[in-house]
């Protein structure tokens, strides 16, 4: 298919602490011909997220991505030929189709999806998708959150952070988010309804922990780990549930991270601390989609996306989740919707 170049990422060296230019590497090539069975998809936008650090790194709940190969990445895009009967042309879907302009391959692990009337595509990766469905189902399957309970939120201005405390005051929480300076703390009490933010770079976490939730802490979900998630321990009430989606301020640890100090606090106060990777909900998707439309018709569900225009513009952009430099959902515009 010569009338079709792709130019995509390739995962050129392991990072060592911070991604780097030169861990990546920019190839143009012609688009192979389809065989029976194969669909080729133009991606759209592309999502960039913590775990593309993890899945260049090393093994994890998948596979790290081999030296050589297209960087991992999910995004959504549209099918452009097909001889796939279960993907004709113009559908669009969302999958792993990686940091490139077109993904060729046998149609598993492509969702097809429907375009909302009155939002973009950029909607599957705002509050659909994995965003939606990992502080759906995070909070509410693992975190257990009853009304009246407080509820402490890590990363809160990021794109899960920022969704968890919305659908927890939903639920009825007294909702705390822990943000990185003034104007992201400002978003999530202002515009999102947030009852407090804390501004991790320039208070101390623990005291304003102690300020903010009288009561205790009964749900803490976790983005950050470390020096934060000791704070938020020792601050558990009895039984309180701990949410662990990530661990973005170790990460770019050259040295193996320390245990949380505060560890011995899960026996005495009966914690109960839960990991989960969003590819297990996959299959319950159905379950959360149409109450998160719901909330987004109602206003009480809102989004904000950092769009960075261009696929060559990836590996620079991907940085912005480790220095804090953006708010929301971080996508790249890899080419124009239909």
């Amino acid at each position: 298919m010569a009338e079709y170049i792709n130019r995509q990422w390739r995962l050129a060296a392991r990072p060592v602490g911070n991604f780097k230019d030169s861990d990546f590497t920019w190839h143009e090539e012609p688009v192979p011909d389809l065989a029976d069975g194969q669909v080729l998809v133009r991606n759209i936008y592309l999502s960039l997220d913590p775990t593309n650090r993890i899945w260049a790194a090393q093994d994890s709940y998948l596979p790290a991505v081999p030296l050589g190969d297209v960087m991992r990445g999910v995004a959504v895009g549209v099918v452009e030929a097909s001889r796939h009967a279960g993907f004709p042309v113009g559908t669009f879907v969302q999958g792993l189709l990686g940091w490139q302009l077109y993904y060729v391959g046998n149609g598993q692990g492509l969702t097809p999806i429907a375009k909302i009337p009155g939002h973009s595509l950029l909607l599957y990766h705002g509050v659909l998708g994995a965003i939606g469905l990992t502080a759906y189902f995070g909070l509410l399957d693992i975190g257990r959150p009853r009304e009246g309970e407080t509820l402490v939120v890590s990363a809160a201005a990021g794109a899960v952070g920022s969704m968890v405390g919305q659908i927890g005051n939903i639920k009825g929480c007294h909702v705390v988010g822990i943000a990185g300076g003034p104007e992201k703390c400002r978003w999530i009490v202002e515009d999102l309804g947030f009852d407090a933010a804390i501004d991790y770079k320039h208070e101390d976490v623990a005291a304003a922990l102690t300020r903010y939730c009288p009561k205790g802490i009964d749900v803490y979900f976790d983005n950050v780990g470390g020096a934060i998630l000791d704070a938020a321990l020792a601050r558990m009430n009895n039984f309180g549930r701990v949410v662990a989606c990530g661990a973005i301020s170790q990460y770019t640890s050259e040295k193996p991270p320390a245990g949380p100090a505060n560890f011995l606090l899960v026996i005495s106060k009966r914690l109960r601390i839960e990991g989960f990777i969003v590819l297990d909900y996959l299959p319950r998707a159905q379950e959360a989609i149409p109450q998160l439309l719901e909330w987004i018709a109602q206003g009480r569900l809102k989004y904000r996306l950092d769009v960075v225009d261009g696929l060559e513009q990836a590996p620079r952009a991907v940085q912005k989740l480790f220095d804090g430099s953006n708010i929301g959902k971080l996508v790249v515009k890899v080419s124009d919707e239909p």
